[in-house]
C-alpha cells in the first residue's frame, strides 16, 4: 500500500510509536511518506542544527519524512499553548494534499494537539481510508496541567470528536480509551486497543554494570528507581513522602528531568530525607543497565479521571527489561501489572500506601523479584511487542482500504 503519516512529533523527537510504525512498515514493502513538524519536544525550542523551513524532505528507500514549520516555545498563555497546534494545522493544510496525493490509506497519530491539523487535512483529502491512533485523550476537555481556558479545551475535544466520526478504523493505546473516544461519538465497532510497544532493541533484559551499579546503589538497601519526566502527571511529590516515611529501609533514586523538578527536589530538601536521591537524564542507550541495577522500576500518575485510561511508555519499557515494577497509578495501569504479576500497586496520590509498598518491596526476596521481572517481560512479548502492534495496524489500515468491516 502507499500509506501517508500524520504525526505531531516524529523522531529524532521522543515519538518512538509513529516512528518504528513508520520504519516497519517501509520494511515490509509498503510506500510511506510522513508529514511531520521540525523537532522541539520536550524543551519546546527547535533541536540543534535543525532549521524551519518549507522544503525539507529526506528520503530512504520506501520512506520518505516532510517536516513542515510550526510555532515553537513554551509559553503559560492560552495563546502560547495555542500557537503551535494551529501553525502545525495551518502547514499541513498548504502541504498536505500535494505530498499525500494518490496514498492509498492514512495512518494520523492524534495526540490532542495534531487534533486540528488531522481535521484540516481529512477535509482535504476527502475519503481517503484512514485509521486514527489515539494515545490519550482530555477527558471532558481537560488536561492534567492546570489553567487550560476551556473554550481551548473545548476546541480541541471537538476537533478530535469529529475526526473519530470521520475514522474508518481507531487504535486506542489503552482499554479505558475505548470508552472515552466511543462516548466522544466513535463507533465502537470501528475502534481496537493495540497496547504501545517499546524500542526492543534497546530495552531488553540486561546486567548491571559495575557505572551502572555505583551510580545506582550505594549500600544493600533495595532499590526503588523512577526514570522519565518530572512532570505534573506524574506527582512525584507522593514518592518522595512515601520514600521519607520509609527512611533507612529502602532508598528512591530519580533518574530523569522535568518541569516539577526543583518542586520535587525542593520537597526531598524540607523533609531531609536520607535516601531520595537525584540523577540526572541519561542516554536511553543507558537505561537498560541502570534497570538492572536498580531492584524496581516505578510508575507514577496522578489521580486524574484522564490519566486513568493511560498506559506510561515507562510502563512497556520496565516489563521488556524484566524490571518488576511498583506502580502508584490506577485504572489501567494498575490492571496491566496486577494482571501480569510483574509487581506491586496501589492508588495513586497516597503517600501511605505507597510507603507501604515500598516495606513490602524491599522484604521481598530477591528471586521472587527476578520472577516477577520474568513474568512482565512474557506479558511484554505476548501482549505488547512491536511485531504484534505493527501487524495489528497494518491489517486495520489494510482493512479500512478494503471497506470491510471487522
Amino acid at each position: 500500500m502507499r500509506i501517508g503519516v500524520l504525526t505531531y512529533h516524529f523522531p529524532p523527537e521522543p515519538a518512538f510509536i509513529p516512528g518504528s510504525l513508520a520504519e516497519e512498515l517501509a520494511r515490509r514493502g509498503h510506500e510511506v511518506r510522513v508529514l511531520t513538524g521540525f523537532p522541539d519536544y520536550p524543551g519546546g525550542h527547535s533541536y540543534p542544527g535543525w532549521h524551519q523551513r518549507w522544503r525539507h524532505e529526506t528520503r530512504s528507500e520506501r520512506l520518505t519524512v516532510r517536516r513542515v514549520p510550526r510555532y515553537t516555545g513554551r509559553n503559560g498563555s492560552g495563546r502560547g499553548r495555542a500557537a503551535g497546534p494551529l501553525s502545525f494545522a495551518g502547514s499541513v493544510s498548504l502541504v498536505g494534499r500535494r505530498f499525500l496525493a494518490g496514498i492509498d490509506a492514512l495512518y494520523v497519530h492524534q495526540p490532542p494537539p495534531a487534533a486540528f491539523a488531522t481535521a484540516s487535512l481529512l477535509r482535504m483529502l476527502g475519503r481517503v481510508p484512514t485509521v486514527v491512533h489515539v494515545p490519550d485523550v482530555w477527558a471532558g476537555g481537560s488536561e492534567p496541567t492546570a489553567g487550560e481556558p476551556s473554550r481551548w479545551a473545548g476546541r480541541i475535544a471537538g476537533a478530535m470528536a469529529w475526526t473519530y466520526r470521520r475514522a474508518d478504523r481507531i487504535v486506542v493505546a489503552a482499554p479505558s480509551l475505548r470508552d472515552l473516544v466511543v462516548t466522544a461519538g466513535a463507533d465502537p465497532d470501528r475502534v481496537e486497543v493495540v497496547l504501545n510497544w517499546t524500542d526492543e532493541r534497546i530495552f531488553r533484559p540486561a546486567r548491571p554494570s559495575p557505572a551502572a551499579g555505583k551510580l545506582v546503589r550505594r549500600d544493600g538497601r533495595c532499590v526503588v528507581m523512577y526514570a522519565g519526566t518530572i512532570g505534573a502527571r506524574q506527582g512525584l511529590e507522593t514518592a518522595v513522602r512515601a520514600a521519607a516515611a520509609v527512611d533507612r529501609g529502602m532508598d528512591l533514586v530519580l533518574v530523569g528531568s522535568g518541569e516539577q523538578e526543583r518542586r520535587v527536589r525542593g520537597l526531598a530538601a524540607e523533609l531531609r530525607t536520607d535516601n531520595v536521591r537525584f540523577v540526572e537524564r541519561r542516554s536511553p542507550l543507558d537505561m537498560p543497565e541502570l534497570y538492572a541495577a536498580a531492584d524496581y522500576q516505578l510508575v507514577m500518575l496522578r489521580d486524574l479521571p484522564e490519566l486513568r485510561g493511560t498506559l506510561p511508555g515507562k510502563l512497556p519499557t520496565a516489563l521488556s527489561c524484566a524490571a518488576p515494577v511498583i506502580a502508584s497509578a490506577g485504572g489501567d495501569t494498575a490492571e496491566v501489572v496486577e494482571r501480569a504479576r510483574a509487581g506491586l500497586s496501589c492508588p495513586p496520590e497516597e503517600w501511605d500506601a505507597l510507603a507501604d509498598r515500598f516495606w513490602l518491596a524491599a522484604t521481598i526476596p530477591p528471586a521472587a523479584r527476578a520472577e516477577m521481572g520474568r513474568r512482565g517481560r512474557e506479558a511484554y512479548l505476548r501482549q505488547m511487542s512491536m511485531p504484534a502492534g505493527v501487524d495489528r495496524i497494518e491489517h486495520l489500515l489494510g482493512e479500512a482500504v478494503g471497506g470491510g468491516r471487522r
